[in-house]
């Protein structure tokens, strides 16, 4: 069965980009979403609220892995493959913590879509596929770096977040905002759009539409918004504006 999951894991990296987002397009043209949660209004807020807060909690830790350690996740000639083992930052307190990030969006997206079958397929498809994405990364990663990885493996949780070993992880390290910026930020973006599209999906299909109207213009002025800033801030990373400095040794 792992060998399975691993030859699988080499073709969900590869064709991840294209593979993932027709997965979720696909769960939410077959099944639309959920326009009210059992029957009440404010279960269905709190329902949006949450999954908002899921969604933001996987940015957030995208945000301060990339910040302070940065590593090519799109492996070479679509691959896997890295040149060094990170150790230091976030991932010295969980091996896949940018992976867990996008679980908790992923997660947060499902929940927001409100179906409870979507939900549970949704999810639970999408930890299968990382989990075979890790199990092929761990073979590359124990066949070039050997017994240093199985001591990193022993001391660092696959997926759990280890939070106590943060503070040694960081040591002597800066959070490089600049980085985080030219690094993620078009997942940023597409994480908000997912929200809005969602959204609006949601309230195109609802009952009393012409009651709806306002709301969407809202929404669609937000995805107009997110759509500029995210075009702004591709200009200025294409003008050099977040290139890090070269150190000189």
């Amino acid at each position: 069965m792992k060998t399975l999951m691993i030859q699988l894991g080499n073709f969900f990296f590869r064709y991840r980009n294209q593979f993932f987002p027709a997965i979720i397009l696909a769960l939410f043209i077959l099944v639309p979403p959920s326009t009210e949660m059992w029957g009440s209004g404010t279960a269905n807020l709190l329902k949006t609220a949450a999954a908002i807060a899921v969604v933001l909690a996987g940015l957030a830790l995208r945000t301060v892995v990339v910040g302070y350690a940065y590593i090519k996740r799109g492996g070479l000639n679509k691959r896997v493959y890295a040149k060094d083992l990170v150790t230091e930052g976030m991932f010295g307190v969980c091996r896949n913590p940018l992976y867990v990030g996008n679980m908790l969006v992923y997660t947060g997206i499902f929940l927001l879509h409100g179906n409870p079958l979507v939900i549970a397929i949704g999810v639970g498809l999408f930890a299968f596929m990382y989990q075979c994405i890790v199990y092929a990364e761990e073979v590359f990663l124990e066949q070039n770096f050997g017994e240093a990885y199985r001591a990193y493996c022993r001391d660092v949780p696959r997926w759990a977040l280890r939070l106590e070993n943060f503070r040694h992880s960081i040591d002597g390290m800066s959070f490089n905002f600049k980085r985080v910026v030219a690094k993620d930020y078009s997942t940023v973006s597409a994480a908000l759009l997912a929200i809005l599209a969602t959204e609006m999906y949601r309230f195109a299909i609802a009952e009393n539409l012409e009651h709806q109207r306002s709301y969407l213009l809202v929404l669609a002025a937000l995805m107009a918004l997110v759509g500029m800033a995210t075009a702004l801030v591709s200009h200025f990373k294409k003008h050099g504006a977040f290139r890090e400095p070269k150190t000189s040794l």
